[in-house]
């Protein structure tokens, strides 16, 4: 077995601030440290250096990319939006959606990220590795084919998909997203499509604000395609199992996909500022098993991993390597330190039995 491994320095000067003290960000100013706002490059920055420092590079298949074309992006995105997008690029940044800012040159490194995407299904599909992981910054899945959203500015993973579509004549896609925030953007690329099932747990009514999503199951002839599963804040370990097991590897197993990407955040770790769930590195060690296992049984194992939010620059390091080492079949000496006080903080067994009693609502609200 081989896990391919995609990564591209440029994808870290991506930046949401405009200034590195009295320089304006873009070319080959990089971003500063403790830029303002959550999406820092240092979680991903983090999380390489790690995978490295671990050894666990070497026993991966560590491959090159190139940036998403014109064409590819139009399978997904309008025109007027990547004109708009390329303008206020090349004229020093801006945002032109919601909560999406970004400097000078951000169309560029957008597209590089896309590209890891990208070349990471493509190796995937035509069998170079086995299953893959694609550190992609800027993240992907809240992008609306017409509109920058949360920090994400192209739609990495429905990029992908169509770009292998195109070239190898790809089928039915899972798309399981499991960030905190909801794939919102994902949703509404195929939420009209029965060839692509897209299935989100998410933090309930935390991002987009006020979004569940539990009735939106798709529509017209993709009714029925599309899977959310809202949790309630403070689901933790056990929570995000139970919901593997009862939703989404049933509902994997009916649809019989060819391949299983997961649109990969992090952000549902514990201290993650931007919610809270309280999973850990030994929550996604565990999914990223059992992904591993359904994408062995069903589509030969054909499985991707892209990179999508995370902000705490402590933890990300422990829980993308522990995704990396299962993906992988590696375990390295690494041992992750946040395990002896996030282990301890787990919700007891009346908050326990509330999120799996939640979830065996949704299961029966499915028929």
């Amino acid at each position: 077995m081989t896990t391919g491994f995609y990564t591209e320095e440029r994808t870290f000067w991506h930046c949401v601030g405009m200034q590195a003290l009295f320089l304006p960000v873009g070319g080959w100013v990089q971003p500063p440290s403790g830029v303002a706002g959550a999406d820092t490059p240092d979680a991903k920055r983090r999380l390489l250096s790690l995978v490295q420092a671990s050894g666990l590079i070497d026993r991966l298949d560590v491959r090159k990319s190139t940036p998403v074309s014109g064409e590819e992006m139009l399978r997904v995105h309008t025109a007027r939006y990547l004109e708009e997008f390329a303008r206020v690029s090349a004229a020093g940044g801006g945002d032109i959606g919601d909560y999406a800012p970004f400097s000078a040159g951000g169309y560029d490194i957008a597209r590089i990220s896309a590209g890891l995407a990208r070349t990471a299904i493509d190796d995937v599909v035509a069998g170079a590795v086995t299953n893959a992981y694609a550190l992609c910054r800027p993240a992907g899945h809240h992008c609306l084919p017409d509109r920058s959203m949360g920090f994400c500015l192209l739609c990495n993973i429905p990029i992908a998909i169509e770009a292998a579509r195109a070239k190898h004549g790809l089928g039915r896609v899972a798309v399981v997203d499991w960030d905190v925030h909801h794939g919102n953007g994902t949703q509404a690329v195929y939420q009209e499509r029965a060839d692509t099932l897209t299935i989100s747990l998410h933090q309930e009514n935390c991002f987009p604000p006020g979004y569940s999503g539990a009735e939106d199951r798709g529509t017209g002839a993709g009714e029925g395609f599309n899977l959310n599963i809202p949790l309630p804040p403070g689901t933790g370990d056990d929570g995000y199992r139970y919901a593997l097991d009862r939703l989404v590897v049933p509902a994997l197993e009916a649809f019989q996909p060819e391949l299983i990407v997961i649109a990969s955040g992090l952000d549902a770790g514990g201290a993650d500022p931007m919610a809270r769930m309280l999973a850990h590195s030994d929550t996604f060690r565990a999914m990223t098993t059992r992904m591993r296992e359904v994408a062995q049984n069903l589509c030969g194992g054909r499985l991707v991993m892209v990179h999508e939010g995370g902000y705490s620059e402590a933890l990300i390091p422990f829980m993308g390597l522990a995704i990396v080492e299962a993906l992988s079949g590696h375990r390295t000496a690494v041992v992750d330190p946040s395990l002896d006080i996030l282990i301890p903080q787990q919700p007891g067994p009346a908050m326990t039995a509330f999120v799996r009693n939640r979830i065996d609502e949704l299961v029966r609200n499915l028929g």
